[in-house]
């Protein structure tokens, strides 16, 4: 496992990786649909979202949490930010993050990780295949077209994912219909320290 401090990322370092997503090509608009039935929302990414920066910053746990048991993830849908706490302390990371488009996408609140899936498969919702019937019915996990990235966590409230991105510019703006998306790099190292049962809080 890498040391506590080795992927903390400072606005510098958050800064640099925002501008260099802006290169990365952005697949259709989609509306996406998992296995077990989770929405996630595809858009436009050329217009202009702007992406927040400002109250990047490390936390501590006392003020979210009772305790760190089996770990403890924070979600901040105000900075754009994920924070990772280990059951024992000792590991703290903090992520950029995408977030949903709009407050009536946002839940807040507690939850948990109740299950975890490499690579999850997508598929489009009934209804949008409806109006785009030339759109794939089933794109499997680990396809560069997978707007689900190559983890996720899935969480105790339905149709509600911590999950990865492959297209980077998604992170750091509201892109969402309500999950919460991270780098790929990042859910994948986040992936292997959250467990089912890691706390959750999303404010």
């Amino acid at each position: 496992m890498k040391s506590a401090g080795s992927k903390l990322i400072s606005r510098r370092g958050f800064l640099g990786t925002a501008a260099a997503g802006l290169g990365v090509a952005l697949a259709a608009p989609a509306i996406a649909q998992n296995g077990t039935g989770t929405v996630e929302f595809e858009r436009d990414l050329g217009s202009n979202i702007r992406r927040n920066i400002s109250s990047f910053r490390s936390l501590q746990w006392q003020p979210y949490f009772n305790n760190t048991a089996k770990g403890a993830i924070l979600v901040d849908t105000t900075s754009r930010a994920l924070h990772y706490w280990s059951e024992d302390q000792t590991v703290y990371r903090l992520y950029p993050t995408s977030v949903p488009l709009t407050e009536d996408l946002t839940r807040r609140g507690r939850t948990e990780v109740v299950d975890k899936v490499v690579n999850p498969p997508w598929r489009p919702t009934p209804a949008m295949r409806e109006r785009n019937p030339e759109w794939p019915e089933f794109v499997p996990g680990g396809d560069p077209t997978n707007p689900l990235g190559s983890r996720a966590l899935y969480l105790s409230w339905q149709y509600y994912r911590v999950h990865g991105t492959h297209d980077t510019r998604k992170i750091g703006r509201r892109s969402s219909n309500g999950c919460v998306g991270l780098y790929n790099e990042h859910i994948e190292e986040l992936f292997q320290m959250a467990q089912v049962g890691t706390q959750v809080l999303l404010i």
